[in-house]
């Protein structure tokens, strides 16, 4: 695991990490993000199949979502409540920072449509992105967790700069 140590600091900031999946990839990426963000000091929490009044509760300062792609380019089924009832309510999250980690098959026409999806909702919520979408293309790897972890690296250092 790569470690992210160096990076602590005193104030912990909250992240909430979020996942849309089909078959668990994203799950996983989700609880590994989770584990190499907490290393880096901050207070990253998983919240898997989250309401929006679950999220709230949690009253994050920073946004991750790792999200596969399904169908003709759509999120998941477990992350479609509450991408809708983000785009219902529309939380003020303006200038809050966020990421998102996008997997997908460069064989598909909507590569990653999923997370294009989620990058747009950030933008009506105000979110910044403070590294530039991953893209994780599944023809490509057989660790979807092990690639994401420099990105991964990037966005904890973002979220500490």
């Amino acid at each position: 695991m790569l470690d992210l140590s160096h990076l602590e600091s005193e104030s912990a900031m909250k992240v909430a990490i979020l996942s849309g999946s089909v078959y668990g990839t994203a799950e996983e990426v989700a609880r590994h993000a989770e584990q190499l963000l907490k290393n880096a000091g901050l207070d990253a929490q998983y919240l898997p199949r989250a309401s929006l009044e679950q999220l709230l509760a949690f009253d994050p300062e920073a946004l991750l979502t790792v999200t596969a792609t399904t169908g003709m380019g759509e999120l998941p089924d477990n992350l479609l409540p509450l991408y809708s009832e983000l785009r219902d309510r529309l939380p003020n999250w303006r200038g809050r920072p966020g990421a998102i980690l996008a997997l997908g098959d460069s064989s598909y026409d909507q590569f990653c449509g999923g997370g294009e999806l989620m990058r747009e909702l950030y933008l009506e919520l105000g979110l910044r992105e403070v590294v530039e979408m991953e893209r994780v293309d599944a023809s490509e790897t057989v660790s979807p967790e092990r690639d994401a972890e420099p990105w991964l690296a990037r966005f904890a250092e973002a979220l500490k700069a």
